[in-house]
């Protein structure tokens, strides 16, 4: 597990990731015929990171025209939705930004059940990946970006979910009376990356940020194991002592 890297504020925080993923992204287009994919997160820390991609100067040397988007999760709403992660995005990045439509792959969310939904984003998942199984060789992303709840969740991965023991789907769904009804990708698919990044940004999120740290399985978040470079970027507040 990697060692945090601790910033003094959330802007520190999004501003570094900012620049890790350009250089990331950047690295990976330079190599012909290669495709950069990022599997987004929710929240106001992963939020604050598509306002400065989308912002020069990073806008102007991203290389969005080789890089594919999907999301971790989504809340089972209409993808206009003030609780939609894809509407965040879109309103915080792609609005800005010369991203190629067909590049976008968001959880469907419409005239469909919540089952149907994981079922049909698992198949573009599939399809994009171009094998039924995940290769340990080739990862599905290129970057994972993830959060954590403040009852140890990430993703929507919640604690006594079914979905946290689903080991084939690559995608499904959970209820919780608070937090409603969602599509997450499981633990198989979000392990299948080159590089997994924590962000964490707040004093609240500190006791769960200790035990991630600790390896704690028995926190949803503290069940990942990432087939690449797992790394940690926090906020001061967040850190444990």
């Amino acid at each position: 597990m990697g060692e945090p890297q601790v910033f003094a504020d959330p802007e520190s925080l999004a501003q570094h990731a900012a620049d890790w993923l350009l250089a990331w992204a950047a690295a990976t287009a330079a190599r012909p015929g290669e495709r950069f994919a990022v599997c987004l997160s929710g929240g106001s820390t992963p939020k604050r990171l598509y306002e400065l991609l989308a912002a020069a100067p990073r806008r102007d040397t991203f290389p969005w025209a080789r890089t594919h988007w999907f999301w971790g999760d989504e809340r089972f709403v209409a993808p206009d939705d003030k609780a939609s992660n894809f509407r965040m995005t879109r309103e915080a990045m792609f609005a800005h930004v010369p991203v190629p439509a067909a590049n976008i792959h968001p959880i469907p969310t419409v005239g469909i059940t919540a089952q149907q939904a994981a079922e049909a984003y698992a198949r573009e998942l599939r399809a994009f990946h171009g094998e039924a199984a995940l290769d340990p060789a080739r990862p599905l992303f290129n970057v994972v970006l993830l959060g954590l709840g403040t009852n140890g969740h990430t993703a929507s991965l919640f604690p006594d979910q079914a979905v946290l023991d689903e080991r084939k789907q690559w995608a499904g769904t959970m209820t919780d009376p608070e937090a409603g009804t969602r599509i997450t990708l499981t633990y198989p698919a979000l392990e299948s990356a080159r590089e997994t990044v924590f962000l964490v940004a707040g004093a609240d999120k500190q006791p769960m940020l200790k035990r991630l740290l600790a390896a704690d399985r028995t926190i949803p978040a503290g069940r990942l194991r990432p087939r690449g470079s797992l790394h940690f970027f926090v906020d001061r507040a967040a850190f444990p002592d």
